[in-house]
């Protein structure tokens, strides 16, 4: 059996990865629940201004996190099906995007803006603490908690978050 995994698993500068097209296939990904039922890490994230977002106190609603690099063409390619799925799924579900780019906050800012990704808080993690946590090799990563704070499955690879099979997946 074959499985095909669209993501990116290296920064090599600005023309490393192949930018989709606006509106295309985020590609293909591969589901993992081998970690499920493990409990929501205790990190904190900062935006380019300096506001704090401890993960741990998340708990309470179903959290989607998303981690995701600006030089990384499928990870560019869903960021607007996650900023709708967050628009569509206000008070339901967290959204939240977390930047694995090493340099400075505030070109992660300006990227998300220029692309008017508005509605998405720009987190930054250049130390890559989740992407260690998780042992993320491949960009993107999302990985989908309960309210209860415990984890249910991992998407590794690009996604339509907007598609009929991303609903039943977050109403498991």
């Amino acid at each position: 059996m074959t499985v095909l995994v669209a993501g990116c698993d290296r920064q090599s500068g600005d023309a490393a990865q192949p930018q989709a097209a606006p509106g295309g296939d985020a590609g293909a990904g591969l589901l993992d629940a081998s970690h499920k039922g493990s409990e929501l890490p205790d990190f904190t994230f900062k935006d380019a201004s300096g506001k704090e977002l401890r993960l741990a106190s998340l708990k309470g609603k179903p959290l989607l996190i998303n981690l995701w690099a600006t030089w990384c063409g499928p990870c560019v390619a869903e960021l607007p099906t996650l900023q709708k799925l967050a628009q569509d799924r206000k008070g339901q579900l967290q959204v939240q995007i977390v930047s694995q780019d090493m340099g400075e906050g505030g070109a992660v800012a300006d990227f998300l803006k220029a692309r008017t990704i508005t509605a998405l808080p720009a987190w930054l993690d250049p130390d890559n603490q989740l992407a260690s946590h998780y042992k993320a090799e491949t960009l993107p990563t999302t990985i989908y908690y309960g309210a209860d704070g415990r984890e249910r499955w991992r998407w590794i690879g690009g996604r339509d978050w907007g598609s009929a099979d991303t609903a039943v997946l977050l109403n498991q």
